[in-house]
Order: C-alpha cells, then structure tokens, then sequence
C-alpha cells in the first residue's frame, strides 16, 4: 500500500493529470455485496467475530515509514476527519474479508500531494473495463450522485486501490468468503435460526435428514400477503410452545419470491399438518370476493364463537414458478446466448427420462434485459433460450457490455407472467 501511495503523488514529484475518455461502461459484481455485509457479517455471530479478528489483526500490524517526517506518517496516522489509522486500515481489511473487495481513495485537492484518505463501500463501487477487457476506471455510485476515477494512461498512476481476494472465474473482482457460504446456505441454511410460538398444536420433533428431504416438518411463513413454505430439520424446544427452528430448506414449492431476510417479527406462521383442510373454490371463483366462516373445532358454522373473514383469492398457485439456472454466453461474434431451464410447477418429481409437463397450453417466456431498474429490450420466446446479437446490445448500450442485468419468466394460462428469476450476469 506504501509502494502505491508513493508511485500515486509523492511529496517532491510534480505531475500533470491529463483528462482522457474511458470508453467503458461499469460491470457490477454478479452478486450483492450488501447483502453480504446484511445476512453474512451482520447477522452471523461466527462470521461476525471472523471477520472483526482478521481485520483487527491485520489493522494492529506497525507500518514503518520513513523518515520519521514523510507527510505519509502524519496521513496514515489521521487519514481523515472522522477516523484514525487503525479505524481506515480496520474498516479497509473488513470490507475485503465480508464483500472479497477493498478500495482505498486517496483524494487530493487539484495536483498536491493526497491529503486524506477514504475507505468507499465496495457496494457503491463498480469496474470500468477497458477495450482489452484491463480495468481503466471505477465509477462510484450513491443515489443519483456519480463520480468516476480513472487510471492515467500513461503512468497507470490511479487514485484508488482496489485489492480483491483471488477468484478464478471473474477478472474484475474478488470472491467473497460469504460468497462461498451463501451457495451451501442457499441450499441448506444452516446458519440462521427462527424462534416461533404456536398456539394448540401438537409438539414440534426434529426430523432425520432423510426424513427432511421426505417433506417432514413443513412451516408456512406470510411475507407481505405471500407464503413462503419452508421446513425445519432442527425443533428445540426452548419454552411451553415456543421453539426454535433451525436447519432449513426454503423457497419450497416455487415459494423463493416470498422468502425474506429475515422474515419480520411477529409474522404468522402456519404447521403445514393433516390439520388443515383444502377449500373447495370453482373455477370462476378464483378472484371474487368470497365470505369464510370458522367455526371452533366440533361446533357450527352459526356458532356465536365462529370467525367470519370476506378474501379474495389471486389463484397464485397457479402462477408458473421462476425460470432457474440462468446462464448467458458469448460467442465469437459478439452475440450472447441465454438459456434457462423451466421449474415444473405440476409433474415435474418424475424421475423418469424426457420433460416434466409444461403446464400450461403453450410454452412462452419473457426476457427483458435492464439498465439498473429500467428495461431497455423486451423479448418473448418459445423455448427456454434466446440469443441477444451484437448489434441489439450495441443499439440498447451504445458497446457490448461486460455484463447483462436480466430478468425472465414463464407465460401463464392467463398471459399474465408468472415469477420471475432477476440476476447480473459477468460474460
């Protein structure tokens, strides 16, 4: 880190800056770095002591600069107003342990000599690729407020440091240690733990994980007038009906769109048990407004005692479930191919060779491709794939971009769009 201070502006060396066109727009990392500071760092008390151990190591670690009265002694002991050394250097190595990216501001004011330092959010920040696919810049980003930094084309001179852990697979930015974590825990999240209280039910057991994978110990959670059904390995007892819940599969039959982090306090949660019992609802009823009465187990529906409730329901289950595993490829000629499989919503345990039923009459999807929240090409398709040719990207972002923020989903009986699967894609 000295060596590049030094090389960026030393005290005695004199430098032009020269304004130059970066002919690159910004490539955001594939995956939120925010999120891994939110659900890894800042909800994980083990990821949490982890991370503080590592950056508080590395932070307390002497940095010898010489002589005693470079202005460096005196920038690293109080690189800005509102931290000192060891505050920069142990926010720098956390931000690198938490997103896999660190990046260190030198700012200066016109061509003295930086004069503070800054750690920026390694989620505010994106990569400026180059024609040779080298970065040339990043582009920070905070609300409508933008500010880009660009690397001197002749002395590669850079008025950020950007250190990232290895990963093999991007060029521009590092593999977060959560990053690895959220794969496993997307499967099996065995790292976060639900306490619940239910009222005149049977008592909660753990399950074997065979039995998990069977279907045992089914919970229905309401999110925002949705229902994510999960289940729960561990059930430990902690309190007369209170349990906590843990080792969980969520997002089950088609339900990802409803899962939260974490789910609110308070929220309903529903034992998915013989109990319950399945409403007879006609066809055309779907969308009207229908009047339910429950009445107390072994008692009428006229019983003074009974819950009366007017809903009307969307017919979700019907829906078509989110595409899944989204890929996009470039070939030679600079078109992007993009694929996906289709999520069975009926029929689709079989382990039998061919295709689970399509669901529906006829098989369509849309893909729309984005520029930050706002769709700038809309396509519908037949099958589950679709190529965007160079000369499309070239028309909706002026280059071929480095990546591709999409989103695409199924057709329903209705031809309204079912769930949707949205992700940025590195090509």
């Amino acid at each position: 880190m000295l060596n590049w201070l030094r090389k960026l502006r030393s005290a005695s060396a004199e430098r032009k800056l020269l304004a130059w066109h970066v002919p690159g727009r910004p490539v955001w990392p594939m995956r939120d770095p925010a999120a891994f500071a939110r659900e890894g760092y800042g909800r994980n008390a083990i990821a949490y002591r982890c991370v503080r151990l590592i950056a508080e190591a590395a932070a307390s670690a002497p940095l010898h600069v010489g002589p005693e009265d470079h202005p460096l002694t005196n920038l690293l002991a109080r690189p800005n107003p509102e931290q000192t050394g060891i505050e920069l250097l142990e926010a720098f190595y956390g931000h690198l342990q938490v997103a896999g990216n660190a990046y260190l501001e030198a700012a200066c004011i016109g061509e003295d000599a930086p004069s503070e330092l800054y750690v920026l959010r390694p989620d505010r920040m994106s990569v400026i690729p180059g024609a040779d696919g080298w970065p040339v810049g990043w582009e920070h980003r905070v609300g409508s407020s933008v500010r880009r930094f660009e690397r001197d084309p002749l002395t590669n001179d850079a008025p950020i440091l950007h250190l990232k852990l290895f990963n093999p697979a991007d060029d521009w930015y590092g593999l977060s240690p959560m990053e690895a974590a959220a794969f496993s825990i997307d499967r099996l999240d065995q790292g976060n733990v639900c306490r619940i209280a239910l009222y005149g039910g049977d008592a909660l057991a753990s399950v074997t994980r065979m039995e998990l994978l069977d279907g045992a110990n089914a919970f229905a959670i309401e999110a925002d007038g949705e229902w994510e059904l999960i289940q729960a390995e561990m059930c430990e007892l902690v309190a007369p009906g209170v349990y906590d819940l843990s080792g969980f599969l969520r997002g089950r039959l088609g339900s990802a769109h409803a899962m939260r982090a974490p789910h609110a306090v308070g929220a309903r949660i529903i034992k998915m048990d013989r109990r319950l019992a399945r409403a007879d609802v006609g066809a055309h009823e779907w969308g009207e407004a229908l009047k339910f009465i429950a009445p107390p187990s072994e008692m009428l529906p006229t019983s003074a005692r009974a819950e009366a409730a007017t809903v009307t329901l969307p017919h979700a289950a019907v829906r078509p479930w989110a595409p899944a595993h989204v890929r996009a490829a470039r070939a030679a000629s600079g078109d992007v191919l993009i694929t996906w499989v289709r999520c069975a919503r009926l029929g689709g345990d079989s382990w039998g060779p061919g295709e689970p039923p399509v669901g529906v009459p006829t098989e369509s999807y849309v893909l729309e491709v984005l520029d930050g929240s706002d769709p700038v090409r809309t396509e519908a398709t037949d099958l589950p794939s679709i190529t965007y040719s160079a000369a499309a990207q070239t028309a909706d972002f002026g280059i071929l971009p480095g990546s591709l923020h999409i989103r695409v989903a199924q057709v329903g009986e209705s031809g309204a769009t079912g769930l949707n699967t949205e992700l940025t894609i590195t090509l």
